[in-house]
């Protein structure tokens, strides 16, 4: 009898704990497990996010409502390591001078700034003379010299094969030695060789003369980069009908490069560290998502969209920095707070 009372009281025990789990709900884990149903709601604490209910309540770290995660603590569908999606009332974007910029298509037209000068090419000249030389005499060993030599001072394929038939007056144009023209010499840096093309046009300024500009032509470029500067050589045909530059003047050249229409957003949008870019993308009312990006080329104040954004969307232009500052610490305090989950006993 008495073995029948306690197997009786064992049974109910076993049936009160079970009420008693059903009473208190089910554990809970880290949001975005798989041991969560779709319509399970999770809730937290806007002060420390790391702090995980299932159910609404305050938290006992600072005293505040906890709110459901599905609208204050949403995670980036490509979340960037070491950054959280920031969520910011309308008063702390007021304060932090929160602007956006569109991301969208425009005409891009990048400027090339090179220094330069003016000058009579005494090597090209010397180079020219041993080519026309060497081509009177037949001898096949010099005209292959001089013409590799012709190629690496820049001269293109078109105007080595020409300089035989061209007299001495035409070969000093070609210098910049006669009435009327000037050959300028502009140095390109080497990140922007790419951009620089035969035919362009190109706009010299001096400082003899700052109300004037003197536009020419790109006649050729070095196929050889300074190893001491790490530019390239591009030479200029300017007219110079007044006789106002000078040789061995000192000048400024630019050159506008039509990238044509680019997916682009406004240039302080963008966050480089050197390893990588990104920008905050502003996904609702006070919610901004870090995503990584790349970039192409900078014009006017814009950076082309290589991958990483779409047409429409909006990104932050200021503020940005204070933005990544919380996203940063949100994310630093979660992956601190990753093991601490409300409702789940201590074992």
């Amino acid at each position: 009898m008495k073995y029948l009372i306690y197997g009786a009281l064992i049974i109910i025990a076993v049936i009160l704990v079970i009420i008693g789990v059903s009473f208190l709900g089910k554990p809970v884990s880290q949001p975005g497990h798989d041991s969560h149903t779709a319509h399970e709601q999770l809730y937290h604490c806007p002060m420390h996010p790391n702090y995980i209910a299932d159910k609404p309540g305050t938290c006992p770290i600072c005293g505040m409502n906890l709110v459901p995660i599905k609208e204050s603590g949403e995670q980036s569908a490509n979340p960037m390591a070491g950054q959280a999606m920031v969520n910011i009332t309308p008063e702390q974007e007021q304060l932090i001078g929160v602007r956006t910029g569109k991301v969208e298509q425009r005409e891009l037209i990048h400027l090339v700034r090179a220094s330069g000068n003016i000058a009579h090419d005494p090597e090209l000249y010397v180079a020219i003379i041993e080519y026309q030389q060497a081509v009177t005499s037949g001898n096949t060993s010099l005209i292959n010299a001089s013409s590799l030599k012709l190629l690496q001072l820049g001269l293109s394929d078109e105007q080595i094969r020409q300089l035989p038939m061209q007299t001495m007056d035409s070969i000093d144009f070609l210098l910049g030695a006669v009435s009327g023209t000037v050959w300028v010499y502009a140095r390109i840096y080497e990140y922007e060789i790419g951009l620089v093309k035969v035919g362009q046009t190109v706009e010299v300024r001096t400082q003899a003369y700052p109300d004037r500009v003197f536009p020419g032509v790109i006649k050729s470029i070095d196929p050889i980069l300074d190893r001491n500067t790490r530019t390239l050589r591009a030479r200029v045909e300017v007219p110079n009908p007044d006789w106002l530059l000078k040789h061995e003047m000192y000048v400024d050249a630019d050159i506008k490069v039509n990238l044509g229409m680019k997916l682009a957003v406004p240039e302080e949008a963008i966050l480089d560290s050197g390893t990588r870019q990104m920008v905050f993308v502003k996904t609702g009312a006070g919610k901004y998502e870090p995503r990584e990006v790349k970039m192409g080329a900078r014009a006017q104040g814009y950076r082309e969209v290589v991958s990483g954004l779409a047409e429409g969307e909006e990104v932050v232009t200021s503020g940005n920095f204070l933005i990544d500052s919380e996203s940063k610490l949100k994310s630093a305090t979660q992956n601190m707070g990753s093991g601490h989950k409300h409702g789940e006993e201590k074992k």
